[in-house]
C-alpha cells in the first residue's frame, strides 16, 4: 500500500524530476535505486521508500523505467496541466521570474505583470506589458489565475495577498520577506526568503569552520 506523501518527500520530488529529465535527455531508459541514489547522494532504501509513497512500480533486479518514473512524478507535481500565474512587482526579482524560460516548458505561464511604479507601467518584460495595480481586480475577473508571485516590499505583501485572496487566488509564491497571514485551509503558500537561504549557507560554513578548528 502506498504511504503518506509527506512534506519532506514532496520537497524531494522536484529534485527527482529534474534528474530524471536529464537522464532521459542522455538516453538513459532504465535505472536502479542504487544508481539513482548514487547520482542524488541518497541511499537506495531512501529512494525506494520515497517512491513507495506514491505507488511502487519498480521491479526487483530490473529497476525503474526512467520515462515512466518521470511522468509519474511530473503528474504529482501537477506538470500535466497548465498553471496560470501573475507576478506582482516588476523589480529585479519579478522581471527575472517573468523572463525565466523553464517555467513555460514546465507548464507554468505568466499571464500578467503588475506594479505601482509609473515609470515601469506600460513597459514590456519578456513581451508582457507591466500593468498598473489598479488594473489587477479587472484582470483577475477576466483571466483565470491560480498562482500569484509576490515580489514586493515587506510592507505591501499582506495587502496584495488580501486582495488576491478576495479575487479567488489561492496559491502564493512569496518572495517578500514576511510571513503572509492567510487561511491555511484555503490557501497554499511557499516562501522564498532569500536572506534566510543565504544565512543558512553562512551557518553551514560557520559549522564547518568550527569543526575544522577542533
Amino acid at each position: 500500500m502506498p504511504g503518506q506523501l509527506t512534506d519532506t518527500i514532496m520537497r524531494r520530488l522536484p529534485i527527482y524530476y529534474r534528474h530524471l529529465c536529464e537522464m532521459e535527455s542522455e538516453g538513459v531508459t532504465q535505472i536502479s535505486s542504487k544508481e539513482l541514489g548514487d547520482r542524488l547522494n541518497q541511499t537506495p532504501s531512501q529512494i525506494r521508500q520515497d517512491f513507495n509513497c506514491f505507488g511502487g512500480f519498480g521491479r526487483q533486479g530490473y529497476g525503474y523505467k526512467v520515462s515512466e518514473l518521470k511522468d509519474r512524478i511530473g503528474a504529482l507535481l501537477g506538470l500535466h496541466r497548465e498553471h496560470h500565474m501573475i507576478v506582482i512587482g516588476a523589480g529585479s526579482i519579478g522581471r527575472a521570474i517573468t523572463c525565466y524560460p523553464a517555467f513555460t516548458s514546465d507548464a507554468f505561464h505568466v499571464l500578467g505583470l503588475f506594479d505601482i511604479d509609473q515609470q515601469k507601467i506600460g513597459k514590456r518584460v519578456n513581451g508582457l506589458p507591466v500593468h498598473s495595480m489598479e488594473d489587477l481586480p479587472g484582470f483577475l475577473d477576466e483571466n483565470p489565475v491560480e498562482i500569484a508571485v509576490l515580489a514586493v516590499p515587506r510592507e505591501a505583501a499582506q495587502q496584495c495577498a488580501d486582495l488576491l485572496v478576495e479575487k479567488g487566488v489561492r496559491a502564493f509564491w512569496n518572495f517578500a520577506p514576511v510571513d503572509l497571514r492567510v487561511d491555511p485551509q484555503q490557501c497554499t503558500v511557499v516562501d522564498v526568503h532569500l536572506s534566510d537561504s543565504l544565512q543558512l549557507l553562512s551557518c553551514k560554513m560557520e559549522i564547518d569552520r568550527l569543526s575544522e578548528a577542533l
